[in-house]
């Protein structure tokens, strides 16, 4: 009873993400985020720090106590260094008007920076946190700035238009007032839907509050982010290659399983933050998490013919084995998006073969009967047998990984909707059979998930895949010694990717 009675919790670890743009940061992570940086910066009175995207306010309370700390002794008695940190070298721009009061409650312990219960008074109330409702730039349907519908976000003042003061302007120096600061860091809204179904159609904003805090060329840049732009994808493939080519991200924690970071929350293909430094250059010291171990190793973040970021370090020495071999991948060969033309809520089939509707169509869920004509895409290889595998990955990111689902093999005279790839064609049902053989290996899928970081598979997720010869079937056993691979390779491979029934 009495643990109980003295319990005092952080209120900032207990409080519950609303969105997915309002993912609240919890103390020890921040805390492990500042970590990163040279600790003299909290020893000068100088130094001036910014969030960009500030939400519970965590990152500048946490700056706040390392520089009451850290300035004891330049500025010894206690009100006069907090109104200093507080007037002078600590920021926020808040992402809504509820953000900004939270925040200012967790600096100056008051919404209101003017008020009475302020630990440190400013003349009005938004102190160094400020909130402005900025709107949207339309052209032509969307936002120029963040890319917003605006048949989805032009609303009436009531409600949240996600119009972000920081990303929604040519020049950020402009809003305090070409101010230089030391260090960028925050945890900025991930995405937006953008009227279509969840995740898939979602706009990526993370990378817009990156580029822009560059503009601002501080000392440091750290930031929180969703970690699916290692292989880019919707809207991030400018962004991964600036990011892959930057010799001054100096740091990454990567964290495949977002749970270790924000727990409760599951964010596909996990989570990472990285430390960015403008006068220090070289190669990126890179940490993976993973469950209860920690592995590190210093490399460059774009090893050699490669145009993705291979986040695991153990993973290195077995893709530079088969890239020796220089065999031709599946990346060449996997069918595009919507291979025959049919979507995937397409529904002008049949559910009975009929004279006329006699090609089968697999579907989500079961199948049915099209005609010839109907098929958009790909009518040479109608006739062939094929072998396909759902473009969503099943399960979560808990390890080990199944990657895909089940593959099936399409016989002479059907196709399918965007539901599913075709992986190859092949001359035969054996064939088919021994490529179904390959596909259930732990390595065939463990290649995959080097570029693999989302639920939806593309054509790209197989670029590290190589091609094998399917006039016979594959064993795991066979794959490691043609390749070469030690013990220790195969013991990663297997504590990654579990097997497949």
């Amino acid at each position: 009873m009495n643990n109980r009675l003295n319990y005092n919790p952080d209120v900032l670890s207990c409080l519950a993400n609303l969105s997915n743009d309002e993912v609240f940061t919890p103390p020890g992570l921040a805390n492990q985020m500042l970590d990163m940086l040279p600790q003299e910066l909290f020893q000068s009175p100088d130094t001036k720090f910014l969030d960009p995207c500030t939400k519970s306010g965590v990152f500048l309370r946490e700056i706040a106590k390392r520089l009451i700390e850290g300035l004891a002794a330049q500025i010894p008695d206690l009100q006069e260094r907090i109104d200093h940190i507080m007037h002078h070298q600590l920021y926020g721009i808040a992402i809504t008007r509820l953000t900004s009061m939270m925040s200012r409650r967790s600096l100056y312990c008051s919404k209101d920076a003017s008020g009475r219960y302020s630990i440190s008074k400013f003349e009005d109330e938004d102190g160094n946190i400020r909130y402005d409702d900025i709107k949207h730039t339309w052209v032509q349907g969307k936002c120029r700035y963040c890319g917003a519908s605006q048949e989805v976000y032009d609303r009436d003042g009531d409600l949240e238009s996600h119009a972000y003061e920081f990303i929604h302007t040519d020049n950020p120096n402009t809003i305090y007032n070409n101010m230089t600061f030391d260090v960028i860091i925050g945890n900025p809204p991930y995405q937006m839907e953008d009227g279509g179904g969840r995740d898939s159609s979602a706009i990526s904003l993370y990378h817009l509050f990156i580029l822009q805090a560059k503009k601002l060329n501080p000392r440091y840049l750290t930031m929180i982010i969703p970690a699916r732009w290692y292989s880019g994808g919707k809207g991030l493939d400018d962004f991964r290659d600036e990011m892959l080519n930057d010799d001054r991200i100096r740091i990454i924690h990567d964290f495949p399983e977002t749970k270790d970071c924000f727990p409760g929350l599951n964010i596909r293909g996990g989570v990472c933050y990285f430390l960015w430094e403008r006068d220090n250059r070289g190669d990126c010291k890179v940490i993976n998490h993973i469950k209860d171990t920690t592995i590190s190793s210093n490399r460059p973040l774009l090893e050699k013919d490669c145009t993705v970021f291979i986040r695991y370090n153990q993973a290195i020495s077995i893709l530079r084995k088969i890239q020796a071999q220089k065999e031709q991948t599946f990346g060449e060969i996997v069918s595009s998006r919507k291979p025959f033309g049919l979507a995937s809520n397409f529904d002008r089939f049949q559910t009975k073969k009929t004279p006329m509707f006699n090609i089968k169509l697999y579907r989500f869920g079961d199948c049915g009967y099209v005609n010839i004509e109907q098929i958009e895409k790909l009518q040479n290889i109608v006739k062939n047998y094929k072998v396909l595998v759902s473009k969503a990955s099943p399960g979560g990111d808990e390890y080990p990984h199944s990657i895909v689902s089940a593959p099936i093999i399409s016989e002479p005279n059907s196709v399918c909707t965007e539901t599913y790839l075709v992986i190859k064609t092949v001359p035969s049902r054996e064939q088919a059979e021994n490529l179904i053989t390959y596909i259930k290996t732990r390595f065939f899928r463990f290649m995959m998930s080097l570029v693999k970081n989302t639920q939806n598979i593309s054509r790209g997720s197989y670029m590290f895949v190589p091609l094998q010869d399917f006039s016979k079937p594959w064993t795991d056993e066979e794959l490691y010694k043609k390749y070469g691979l030690t013990d220790e390779e195969i013991q990663f491979i297997e504590s990654m990717i579990r097997p497949m029934e």
